[in-house]
């Protein structure tokens, strides 16, 4: 894997491989499989979680125990994957992990209650977890190697297969069982998954040049090729953890979002089942669109302000929708939160990635799918104790706090250059 050394020996030197080298380009397009196979995957097995809640008569308690499997099982295996990418390299290890998502999405449709769904859920989302960090950590190694801060182009891949698979879902959802539906979806995962992963091996990377000998040494344990930030292995990275908060900041408002978004308009605004549908989607699209420009955005203002920036403008996104007095300006406020959030995770992954390689990605994934885990939960509580419009608030204060993570990040990361 690229060291931090080895991306700066190559950027003050070597002028690299070219950006249209063809095996780049294979190398590129299999990776962007990989993310848009994911969220399809994803946005096909929640669509029919209704349809999943009936077949095994489960109440909405037991259900939403049922469903922390998937954040629990990504959680567990995400820093194991870090140490299984040092070990047999990203390529394999995002491969494994796409096929046993594709096989473990068959999974749900045969349990017949809630405890059977969650022990099912917890191999599904360990394999969804595993799958994050794998490909992230190769996205890193090619952002590496072109020199352009392609990440949220990965990632708007990742949403616009997360909008086909949710829109096929809804599409077949009458006409095929949870458990054809799914097989499917397998099937063409599997697929996927073999055409892509037999690409992205067979056009390797090419190494970057070792780097010059410097008066503070970066230590890398022997034979994994993963760089550690010059810290001691063990020793948590405060970097990393930064960044991390970051990812956690915005997956927190994502998480709550997609619960709590529908249900904000229907219930406080009076919005009609249509309506309150199309909230998210304006969001999800708002995030799409951010995301396809994201590359573009941090070339042109470098990854620290690209965050200050996105956290400021999800802030001010995020208080409209949750304050707006009519449905219209809710909505309008949610599509400015989704394209202020919509960069900040990706560009925290990458920079989480450059400062500790597989280890860093693994981190700050498993902090930021925490949030996930902990915003549907906590908005819930808030708004039993307070009101759903106040709990939502606290989407835009977590965005503030990511403004200032940012901001305490910008210094510390490439030797004090934004």
């Amino acid at each position: 894997m690229p060291t931090l050394n080895k991306i700066r020996a190559a950027l003050a030197g070597d002028p690299g491989p070219a950006r249209t080298d063809p095996r780049l380009v294979r190398h590129r397009i299999a990776l962007t499989a990989f993310f848009a196979m994911d969220g399809f995957l994803f946005a096909g097995w929640v669509v029919r979680i209704p349809a999943i809640k009936a077949q095994t008569g489960a109440d909405a308690g037991a259900l939403g125990l049922a469903l922390l499997g998937v954040s629990a099982g990504a959680v567990a295996f995400m820093m194991l994957t870090g140490r299984l990418c040092r070990r047999f390299g990203t390529p394999a290890v995002t491969l494994v992990s796409a096929l046993a998502l594709s096989l473990g999405i068959m999974l749900p449709p045969l349990t017949h209650s809630a405890l059977a769904l969650g022990l099912v859920l917890l191999v599904f989302g360990a394999a969804y977890g595993s799958l994050n960090v794998a490909m992230n950590s190769a996205a890193v190694d090619l952002i590496a190697v072109l020199r352009r801060p392609v990440m949220p182009g990965f990632h708007a891949a990742f949403s616009l297969g997360g909008m086909l698979g949710a829109g096929l879902g809804t599409l077949i959802a009458g006409s095929l069982s949870p458990t054809a539906h799914l097989l499917l979806l397998a099937a063409i995962g599997l697929l996927v998954a073999g055409v892509a992963g037999r690409s992205l091996r067979a056009h390797p990377l090419p190494a970057l040049p070792e780097p010059l000998p410097t008066a503070e040494p970066r230590t890398t344990p022997e034979g994994s090729g993963a760089p550690h930030g010059g810290r001691r292995r063990g020793r948590p990275d405060p970097l990393v953890l930064g960044f991390g908060l970051l990812a956690l900041c915005t997956a927190y408002g994502e998480g709550a979002m997609a619960d709590w978004g529908a249900l904000h308009l229907s219930q406080d605004l009076d919005a009609g089942p249509g309506t309150a549908a199309a909230g998210y989607a304006v969001f999800a699209l708002a995030m799409t669109v951010g995301r396809l420009s994201g590359t573009a955005v941090v070339q042109r203002f470098g990854p620290a302000r690209a965050l200050i920036a996105g956290g400021s403008t999800a802030t001010a996104g995020l208080l409209l929708g949750a304050l707006a007095p009519t449905t219209w300006a809710a909505c309008l406020g949610f599509a400015v939160a989704g394209l202020g959030l919509a960069n900040i995770f990706p560009i925290a992954i990458a920079r989480a990635g450059e400062s500790a390689g597989p280890d860093g990605v693994a981190a700050a994934s498993t902090i930021g799918y925490g949030g996930m885990l902990l915003g549907p939960p906590a908005i819930g509580f808030l708004a039993q104790e307070f009101t759903l419009p106040t709990a939502l608030t606290t989407l835009a204060l977590l965005s503030a706090v990511a403004v200032l993570l940012a901001y305490a990040t910008r210094t510390a990361h490439h030797g004090g250059r934004a």
